[in-house]
């Protein structure tokens, strides 16, 4: 089978993620990289044998036909724009746009030139959070009908070389870390209905302690505690906590209450981990175990398939049919962030305005057919 050329603009810290795993996956080659910089693309290039191009010259190359957008997401709009406007089917990290009026301009955009457009995050492909998906659908734990997400750190600043975009419009740990457990919790119970919150910073200003920065200040412009209330269109009513103001807590990453028993999951910032039930009586014991390819450890004893979603959208270009990691999985996303963050500055509910269908499960035979 031919594989599909693949070009990468942004050559930060997680274009090394997807350098590194992108020959695990069939039906696509990363041929080249570009940057605003060019010695960092270069430095990409080199590190694993692609080609560094000026980003123009990438978005002219015939031997791309996608180009994963990994720039800062203030820029993900334009930069998506420029790869559909060139011809090329757009991948891009999250979130896929700061706003729903940008979404829909790509929408409008992708289809006027019948490209696709994808966006991670692809972490709810991974084996654990397909087993919890299996076990909903099964209807292990009944009608699930509460639960609660928890996603709370002392931030970015500690490790991150260049944390500044983490504190601006457009990122804090909703947009930012967020995705993995909105966009989880969509693909196991379905869109979101209407939501509200309450937003607060616990500091103006960060000390950066990571190198080589340590000591610098950046300025806090986006809501860094946030915690929200989701209500789903299935019933479901969920307790979300997103906050870089916590230096220790004692919180599971996510459960869910059914009918019928409690479902325990591990991050869904990582594709694996154990997935536990709970049933009456109060005893709880991991689910069965299934040979599920993205939930075995690759990554010291992480399992780490983060070019996943990218490879089942190049897949479907073959195949025909909808990519998993689709615009409108992601926009839905976008919606219940951004929503949430309007419900803090305004103290109302927000209704939706955007739905989506939940994306297909990824069973163990399908997401051993995307392995190389």
């Amino acid at each position: 089978m031919d594989k599909l050329g693949v070009g990468i603009i942004g050559c930060g810290n997680i274009s090394s993620s997807y350098l590194r795993l992108a020959p695990l996956f069939a039906g696509l080659e990363m041929r080249a990289v570009a940057d605003l910089n060019s010695d960092a693309a270069q430095a990409r290039a080199d590190e694993f044998g692609v080609e560094a191009r000026p980003i123009e010259e990438l978005l002219a190359s015939g031997d791309v036909a996608v180009i994963v957008n990994l720039t800062i997401p203030e820029a993900h709009y334009a930069v998506t724009t420029s790869i559909l406007e060139a011809g090329k089917h757009a991948y891009t990290e999250k979130p896929i746009v700061l706003t729903l009026e940008e979404g829909e301009r790509l929408r409008t955009l992708a289809r006027e030139k019948d490209l696709r457009i994808g966006s991670a995050p692809d972490t709810f492909l991974g084996g654990a959070h397909q087993l919890a998906r299996r076990a909903i659908d099964d209807g292990m734990i009944g009608t699930v009908h509460a639960g609660t997400a928890h996603v709370m750190n002392a931030g970015m600043e500690h490790w991150h070389p260049n944390p500044d975009f983490f504190f601006k419009p457009g990122a804090g740990p909703m947009l930012d870390i967020g995705p993995y457990y909105v966009t989880n919790l969509i693909q196991l119970l379905g869109p979101v209905k209407r939501v509200g919150a309450l937003t607060t910073s616990a500091r103006n200003e960060r000390t950066i302690t990571s190198e080589p920065r340590s000591g610098e200040k950046v300025s806090v412009e986006t809501p860094t505690n946030i915690h929200a209330l989701l209500e789903f269109v299935s019933g479901a009513s969920i307790t979300i906590s997103t906050s870089w103001d916590v230096h220790a807590h004692r919180h599971g990453n996510m459960e869910l209450y059914g009918t019928e028993g409690s479902l325990f999951l591990p991050d869904p910032n990582f594709f694996g981990g154990t997935v536990e039930c709970g049933k009456p009586g109060g005893e709880i014991a991991p689910v069965d175990e299934w040979d599920h390819p993205f939930g075995v450890p690759n990554q010291d004893t992480r399992a780490n398939y983060r070019v996943a979603g990218l490879a089942d959208m190049v897949a479907t270009l073959r195949e025909k049919r909808p990519h998993r990691c689709s615009l409108d999985l992601a926009l839905h996303a976008v919606d219940v962030m951004t929503s949430v963050l309007r419900s803090g500055e305004t103290g109302n509910f927000v209704d939706l305005s955007t739905t989506c269908e939940r994306p297909e499960p990824l069973g163990p035979d399908a997401a051993r057919a995307l392995l190389a």
